[in-house]
């Protein structure tokens, strides 16, 4: 409300645009809150001292308040060049966006009809230049624009149309909905580090597991992780399919619950077939254990960095949980103990539990596990002592004693 009125005091238009009021129409407490005025990035910021201007392909103004920061957008232009066609390259993506223009002009240059509202506080009302209201009364989500021009502008409209379809529990308009089989390829094009912003959107927001089945049938989910979509195309008795549809069914359950999420066990679900199977081969070929699937990890994680740009740090749990997996079998002496003080333990036996609920792992080394972290001191050294104690075994013959024994005695 400071940057509405503030700018509407200085003799700037301003409006609160975009999913706030989407969100704010369905009853839901919006995420963030965006505003769109008539202002230059440089004039929002002669207004604000607290503001930074950000963004090359898109120059924006955040105005900070604390921890809160408000995005503010100046009103688009189309972005032509002297023959009066878009700058873009060859597939279509636009290049620059930087030309400023109207109010009404800006509505179009969105992408959906539903992010395309505008609050109006000098009167109270919804601005609508595009049928907004209409598809947000049906429950329909829809592209401004022609489809297959506006996926090539932005590919990435593609996977925003899903997460919005799902989030909302909106349904898809036929025509926006039947280029996304062909256009899918163009995501190929999109930097990886764009496409994790997008995939943890898409995952870690509640609704995991309808995104994912969305994705796969609109053939987007392989250009976000091919590793994943490889191996499931090659289940076997339900697994690895099932270990992923549980592993977002529980990010879901604990997003709901109001519980911390960590990304980077989700998505070492994604890739853990790969790196099985991977470290399998390593050890037929005559590496250790330890190394095979440290090389499995780097193999895997090297490729698919080229699709979703994880950050180093998430990598690295990812590898600690894998190569844990194989360690839960060596319970002997001090290992079990070593084991459970590592710190992503509880990760990792989180990841062996779900293994062994879809068919992946052992259940009794699961229960096992589940016991012993549990267990007093006591009963766990007893437990450690006892692994064996239910195998068969062999009866030792008993040896006459020799006359050299006997004189002894």
């Amino acid at each position: 409300m400071k940057v509405l009125y503030r700018l509407k005091s200085e003799g700037y238009d301003a409006y609160l645009v975009g999913g706030c009021v989407r969100d704010l129409l369905l009853g839901r407490e919006p995420k963030d809150f965006d505003v769109a005025t008539n202002a230059s990035p440089e004039q929002v910021k002669q207004v604000f001292r607290n503001c930074r201007i950000v963004g090359r392909r898109f120059r924006l103004a955040h105005v900070i308040f604390g921890r809160d920061m408000i995005e503010v957008a100046t009103f688009r232009g189309a972005d032509n060049d002297a023959k009066g066609a878009p700058k873009a390259d060859q597939e279509g993506r636009l290049l620059r966006d930087n030309n400023y223009g109207t109010l009404a002009e800006d509505a179009v240059r969105r992408d959906f009809t539903v992010n395309a509202l505008y609050y109006n506080i000098k009167d109270f009302s919804i601005v609508d230049y595009v049928g907004g209201m209409e598809d947000h009364k049906a429950g329909v989500i829809r592209l401004i624009g022609e489809p297959e021009l506006r996926y090539r502008e932005d590919p990435v409209r593609m996977i925003r149309l899903v997460r919005f379809a799902v989030k909302l529990g909106f349904t898809v308009n036929p025509a926006c909905e039947q280029p996304i089989f062909q256009l899918a390829e163009l995501l190929a094009n999109i930097p990886a580090a764009r496409l994790q912003d997008e995939a943890l959107k898409l995952f870690l927001s509640g609704y995991a597991v309808q995104t994912y089945e969305m994705l796969r049938h609109y053939g987007l989910f392989e250009y976000l992780y091919p590793a994943a979509e490889k191996s499931l195309t090659s289940e076997d008795n339900g697994f690895p399919k099932m270990f992923i549809a549980k592993a977002l069914a529980n990010t879901d359950q604990r997003i709901a619950e109001g519980k911390s999420i960590a990304p980077y066990f989700l998505f070492s679900t994604f890739l853990w077939d790969a790196v099985s199977i991977q470290a399998e081969k390593n050890i037929l070929a005559g590496l250790p254990e330890s190394i095979a699937y440290q090389q499995a990890a780097s193999k895997v994680i090297s490729k698919q960095v080229q699709h979703t740009a994880f950050p180093k740090h998430i990598g690295m749990a990812m590898r600690d949980v894998w190569a844990m997996q194989p360690r839960f079998l060596a319970r002997s002496g001090s290992k079990a103990f070593r084991l459970l003080s590592h710190p992503k333990f509880r990760a990792a036996y989180d990841f062996l539990v779900l293994r062994a609920e879809t068919g992946g792992a052992d259940k009794a080394l699961a229960i096992w596990w589940t016991e012993f972290q549990s267990a007093s001191e006591d009963k766990q050294q007893y437990m450690v002592a006892n692994l064996n104690k239910s195998a068969p075994k062999k009866r030792k013959r008993r040896r006459k004693p020799t006359v050299k024994t006997q004189r002894h005695e």
